[in-house]
Order: structure tokens, then sequence, then C-alpha cells
């Protein structure tokens, strides 16, 4: 079978899903990176006047657990969303122009980047107060289930929203009505500048959503190949009638908790410790598993089709009229309680 990629697949490509698979993962980690970076490079300039979460060295997380969706799948996330909107299928542009406050943002403008929404492709929303969105996620799931909707609902979070009561809660209503929802924790290892180690007892976090009878799985968040199987086997098995999963992935964030700058300085982790996570960078892994497969195609090409995608969505962000907080009749109209339109990406 001949593809862009190269000549046939090869056994480790076939386990993996297949050279598709392998291409669409790769696209949306690098994409993913490089919009990312373009941000942290942007913000300096001060245009871009809402705070930033930046998810760089997590990016296989997004990827992974996206691809294993379909677009009637529904997401909720939380204040690092970037990826997460854009591996579910969000409109860079608009995202980017909701960064920039424009009336064509995905939220008007009006958001800013912990506030994403994009519902042509079902990601429903992201919130900046932790653990907030999990409810939501859980009554959406519910809903599916009433309506008798094959279909999921993932549920991004950081690990410190596991410290939230309204996480116990959601997991415990989940689980007793059998929801068909995937709560994915992405295991970072610090909320802001304090460690796991500091906040809780050392154990896995799956095991504390073992203990509210969900099925769980646990790994290597910075291998996207890994994610996907994962997130393949955790929605099989809520789509079954089983009842809700937790996955838990382990990762790694290189940014400053909120804004565009490396932060090793502050000395709340070690340069050490750093490095070693470096090391382990989701795009260069999955580059070199893509040709310990056999698996043959211009990377430079892939890079070179992203920066372009992302340079005129920069323009177009740049171009777009800056929202208005003005009362406008539109606004009047849905303070009489007037009907919300369907924002859109």
């Amino acid at each position: 079978m001949e593809n862009s990629w190269g000549k046939g697949e090869p056994t480790a490509v076939k386990a993996a899903g297949g050279v598709a698979v392998m291409r669409n993962l790769y696209y949306h980690v690098l994409r993913i990176r490089l919009v990312e970076e373009k941000i942290a490079d942007l913000y300096p300039e001060q245009e871009i006047r809402c705070p930033v979460h930046l998810c760089i060295g997590q990016e296989a997380v997004a990827a992974g657990v996206c691809l294993a969706l379909t677009k009637e799948d529904a997401v909720l996330s939380g204040h690092r969303a970037h990826g997460h909107y854009l591996a579910k299928g969000g409109n860079l542009a608009a995202m980017l122009a909701e960064l920039y406050g424009r009336e064509t943002g995905c939220c008007r403008g009006r958001g800013g980047s912990m506030h994403l929404i994009d519902l042509l492709v079902n990601f429903l929303g992201s919130t900046p107060i932790v653990a907030s969105s999990i409810p939501v996620a859980t009554g959406v799931a519910w809903a599916y289930q009433l309506r008798g909707e094959r279909r999921v609902v993932v549920s991004f979070m950081g690990e410190a929203a596991c410290e939230e009561g309204v996480w116990h809660e959601s997991l415990n209503f989940a689980a007793l009505h059998k929801l068909p929802i995937i709560y994915v924790c992405e295991n970072n290892l610090y909320s802001v500048y304090t460690p796991l180690k500091e906040r809780q007892p050392a154990r896995g976090l799956a095991g504390l959503a073992a203990a509210h009878g969900l099925k769980t799985f646990a790994g290597d968040g910075n291998d996207a190949l890994e994610v996907y199987k994962m997130a393949l086997a955790a929605r099989q098995y809520a789509l079954s009638g089983a009842g809700p999963v937790f996955v838990e992935l382990t990762t790694y964030r290189w940014r400053e908790h909120c804004g565009p700058n490396f932060d090793n300085d502050l000395g709340y982790r070690t340069e050490a410790e750093f490095q070693e996570w470096q090391e382990r960078d989701p795009v260069l892994r999955l580059e070199e598993q893509l040709r310990a497969a056999g698996v043959n195609f211009e990377m430079a090409r892939v890079r070179e089709k992203i920066i372009r995608e992302i340079s005129e969505a920069v323009d177009f962000a740049k171009a777009s009229e800056v929202a208005t907080f003005a009362p406008t009749p539109r606004l009047r109209q849905l303070a009489d309680g007037g009907q919300a339109s369907s924002y859109v990406g």
C-alpha cells in the first residue's frame, strides 16, 4: 500500500493503528507545539492582554485523546485548554482572535484564553476555575445517556482538580449512573509552584478514582501513541454501558504556570528535573517512533504547512475588529432573557 509517508505499513505502525493514525498524531502534536510557541513569541508585544496557560510539553495528551474521539463526542476543559481545543478540531483563527480580544474570536473576544468554545466540533467550553467544568461535563454525559445518544464526553483536568470536592461528587454520580464519560487527568506534577508530593500522600491518582468505582488507566502522557491506545480503550468501555473511566497521564509543563516564559529560576523545580523532562519531549519522541517503525515522510513539509496556517491565523486575528463591551441591542436582548446564538469556530 502506497502512502505519502512511505511504502507499506510496518508491523509497528499497524499495531499503533496505521499510517494515517501516526500521521495525524504527529500533525496535531506538532501543530499544538508550534501554536503555543507562536503565542509565547507574540505575547511580549502586549497585544494579547489576557493571561495564557501554555501546554508546551503536554501536547501528546490532547492529541492522543482527541484522535480517539469522533466529531460527535464532546470535550470540556479547564484553564490550560489550547491543546484540547485544537486537537478536537477547534478553529485556530477564532482561538487566536479570542486571545487578541477580537469580535471574530470564538467567544466574540470577551472570554480570552481560558474561555474557548467551538460547538461545530463539540468542544463545549473551557473554564478557568479549577474543576468547575467537571460537573458540567458529567451533566452532559447524563444528558446523552437519557437521550439514548451513542457518544461520550471527555473532561480534561489537571491533577490539582482531584483535590476539589466537586471532583469526588462528579465521579461518584457518574459511577452511580454508569455515565459515558472519560475523565482525563493531565498530571504535570505541580499546582502552580507546589509539587504534588507536598499536597497529597504518595499514591496514584487513578487509585482515588478506582475507589469511586471507575475503570482506570494510567500511563505516560508524553507518549502520543500510548495515550491514543488508552483513549481508544477508554472510549470503548464508556460506550459499552459499563460506566465512566478515569485516565491518569503523567506529563510536564515546560513554561511557567501562567505566561510565556521559562521559570526555572524561581527554584520550585530543579534544572536537572526540567532537563530530564525535556529529553522526553513528546514531539521528538513521536518522530523517533515514526523513524523506528520505518515510516518515511518529510517532517519539514508538515512543519512548513503548519507555520503558514498559524501565520495566516495571526494575520486574521490582528486584522479583526476589536471587541466592544458597550451595551449593544444584542447584549440588551440577552440581558432581557433572549436566546444566545450558537458560538462558531
